[in-house]
Order: C-alpha cells, then sequence, then structure tokens
C-alpha cells in the first residue's frame, strides 16, 4: 500500500489535494481501493451540489462491498470525474492519478484539519 506523501486525508480513506487556485481534488487512498478489492462501480455527486463535511456524497462498488464516500471539507461540488466513472477499475491501478470530485470549500481551514500523509500512515497502521 502506498501513501501519496503530498496529500491531505480524512479518516474516511478520503485523499485531498489542495489547487493552486484554492479548490480541492478528491479521490479515494490506496488504502480504501485496496480493501474495497476490484471497484466496479461509482456514484458521483452533481456539480453545483452543497456539501457538508463528514457528509455521505458518493458511493462506490466493488465485487466485494458498497462503501459511501464522504465530503472531506464542506462547500460547493465543482465538478465530478465522469471519465471514472465509465471505467471505475482505473481507481484499483492508480488510485491517486484518478480523482472522483472537485470542491470550492466554504471553510479553508477545515482542510488544516485534515490528516497529513505520515498521520494517515500511522492510522492505517503503516
Amino acid at each position: 500500500m502506498s501513501v501519496n506523501q503530498s496529500l491531505k486525508y480524512a479518516a474516511s480513506h478520503e485523499w485531498v489535494k489542495l489547487e493552486a487556485d484554492g479548490t480541492v481534488t478528491v479521490g479515494i487512498s490506496d488504502h480504501a481501493q485496496e480493501a474495497l478489492g476490484d471497484i466496479v462501480f461509482l456514484e458521483l455527486p452533481d456539480a453545483g451540489r452543497e456539501v457538508a463535511r463528514e457528509e455521505a456524497i458518493a458511493v462506490v462498488e466493488s465485487v466485494k462491498a458498497a462503501s459511501d464516500i464522504y465530503a472531506p471539507i464542506s462547500g460547493t461540488i465543482l465538478a465530478r470525474n465522469d471519465a471514472i466513472a465509465d471505467t471505475p477499475e482505473a481507481i484499483n491501478s492508480a488510485p491517486y492519478d484518478n480523482w472522483l470530485f472537485k470542491i470550492q470549500p466554504t471553510d479553508a481551514a477545515q482542510i488544516d484539519a485534515l490528516m497529513s500523509a505520515a498521520d494517515y500512515a500511522t492510522s492505517i497502521g503503516e
């Protein structure tokens, strides 16, 4: 398993990348995709949706189980990655290269409250 050192993480296994324009790109961690197994379906939130931190806003399904994906911060969904929804299995081979959705944060301080890569690695026993 790998933990991308340049990202922040939520306890619910979403990774967060703060972009130069202040928006946030979100995906699921290597740990999450490994625990799920072969991913076969994604249901992603629509652009324009207001979301609250820790709200279940998407679903990932694998051959083993279905799991909610949570908003790591509060804000407005700017975009969803329809290309990955069409090829969800790509997350299994490259979880940090395949984003799920982008958020315009309403409170940037919530980003600072997320786990560092080192803290996330510790939380998953790495």
